[in-house]
């Protein structure tokens, strides 16, 4: 199996296509909930593109080595969101659905906690492994031989704040006073 590597071109493109796609299924929706943390950039597209409301829910599944050892799910309280209420459509979105767990107790959570509100949701991923027990509504890729996803925001989870810092060479230059 070959790790597939993507740049932020790349990562961008790929939610302008499932953007693209969302849009030519004619389906109206009137809320995105994100999965925090993998899917809240392709959530915060979304929301800017649709001008439609973001929630957020923070799930954890991954950590140990290089953030890659998939442990239980853990789930935050509540959704984080601006609106309300809930909106009775909505659009479900991660970066990836790999093992299909996390988007299956996802979809189970939102109905006992929010059930009331909601009569659709669909999901929405960019990656969508062919070993995932759940198949997600819409999805770019379908990965077949399920390769490990390196995308460009992972250099953030090996660093730390101190290699940020360097050493001062020359005093920064004030444009404004020229």
């Amino acid at each position: 199996m070959v790790d597939l590597h993507v740049s932020w071109a790349e990562y961008y493109q790929k939610i302008e296509a499932l953007a693209a796609q969302i849009y030519q299924s004619n389906w109206q929706f009137n809320q995105i909930i994100c999965l925090a943390k993998g899917g809240l950039r392709v959530g915060d597209i979304l929301s800017r593109i649709y001008n439609q409301p973001l929630a957020i829910l923070a799930t954890s599944s991954y950590g140990g080595l290089n953030n890659q050892v998939r442990g239980s799910i853990t789930f935050s309280h509540d959704l984080t969101m601006t609106t309300a209420n809930l909106g009775s459509h909505i659009l479900l979105v991660d970066d990836l659905v790999d093992s299909g767990v996390t988007l299956e107790r996802t979809l189970t959570w939102l109905d006992r906690k929010y059930g009331f509100y909601v009569e659709e949701v669909r999901t929405a991923v960019l990656w969508y492994k062919a070993c995932s027990s759940i198949a997600p509504d819409y999805y770019v890729d379908h990965l077949l031989d399920n390769p490990w996803i390196h995308q460009p925001f992972e250099k953030y989870e090996r660093m730390n704040p101190s290699e940020l810092v360097t050493p001062a060479i020359a005093p920064p230059v004030n444009r404004q006073a020229q």
